[in-house]
């Protein structure tokens, strides 16, 4: 860590104590990987108290202040009757995995660090923006809005974020982790950072919605009123993911990304597919 214009550290959550040259402090493992030659205070906003995971009829809430490691547990402390009815929960340690990182850091990295830092490879972000997660910003002034996590990232390490604003939680729908899922991730090494890692959904109503991050700058999100064909797929992609989307950097080149995601993309979809066809059998023997 080398930060050595940093001269106080405040334990405040309130954005209105923010100021040019503050950066809000969670678990800090990137801030301080990173290290900095211009930030003047650390806000820690770790002792705020907020329930890092909160079930209701709504939904799941995750605070920004979860740890990967709270997160990772919850599938197996959940209650019966949620985990068996929120299918989608098998994305979460499948997401906590993609961050090839020790027991030491998934104690200290948090939810909101991840998504906040804007990396394409960010899991947290993929797991959230996958499952229509809407992240509650407080913002200087006292006022709060909300953005879809899909909408938050918008760049390699760029946010939606304004100065001073806070991301206190994200809310996953109930409806949405009701939904079956298929998950693909694909890096150049065995431990190396996700190059791709895509997403599928097939929600209650039929509908079908493909995430791609890791592979993309930003998340991109493709939806489909039902199930498409492998041609509908692959026209989509190429529309919605123009050449400069495609992320570049040493966990692969643009082109095998791009490649990666075609292929990936269709396995999920025979998945769920597949996943549809072996439900409805099931259904019909029932009948």
């Amino acid at each position: 860590m080398d930060m050595p214009t940093v001269s106080e550290l405040v334990r405040t959550s309130d954005p209105s104590d923010w100021r040019p040259g503050d950066a809000w402090l969670a678990g800090g493992t990137v801030l301080f990987s990173y290290g900095s030659d211009s930030l003047q205070r650390l806000l820690d906003i770790t002792a705020a108290g907020w329930e890092p995971l909160s079930v209701s009829d709504d939904g799941l809430e995750i605070a920004a202040t979860c740890t990967i490691a709270d997160l990772h547990a919850f599938p197996g402390t959940a209650p019966a009757g949620v985990r068996a009815e929120w299918r989608a929960l098998d994305l979460v340690q499948l997401c906590c995995d993609s961050f090839v990182a020790s027991f030491k850091v998934w104690n200290v990295s948090t939810v909101g660090g991840n998504i906040c830092t804007g990396l394409p490879a960010g899991p947290m972000t993929a797991l959230t923006a996958a499952l229509d997660g809407v992240a509650l910003i407080h913002s200087p002034g006292g006022t709060s809005r909300e953005i879809p996590v899909a909408e938050l990232v918008i760049g390699d390490g760029r946010t939606a974020l304004e100065p001073g604003e806070l991301l206190r939680s994200v809310t996953l729908p109930a409806a949405v982790l009701r939904a079956g899922t298929a998950f693909r991730r694909q890096s150049l090494t065995n431990l190396g950072r996700s190059g791709v890692l895509l997403i599928g959904r097939l929600d209650e109503d039929g509908g079908f919605v493909l995430t791609i991050t890791a592979a993309t700058k930003r998340p991109v999100q493709l939806r489909f009123p039902s199930l498409p064909t492998a041609v509908e797929l692959r026209a989509e992609l190429s529309g919605q993911i123009d050449g400069e989307l495609w992320h570049d950097d040493v966990h692969g080149l643009p082109e095998w990304r791009h490649y990666m995601t075609d292929r990936l993309a269709e396995e999920i979809r025979a998945e769920l597919a597949a996943s549809r066809s072996n439900a409805s059998g099931s259904k019909e023997e029932l009948l």
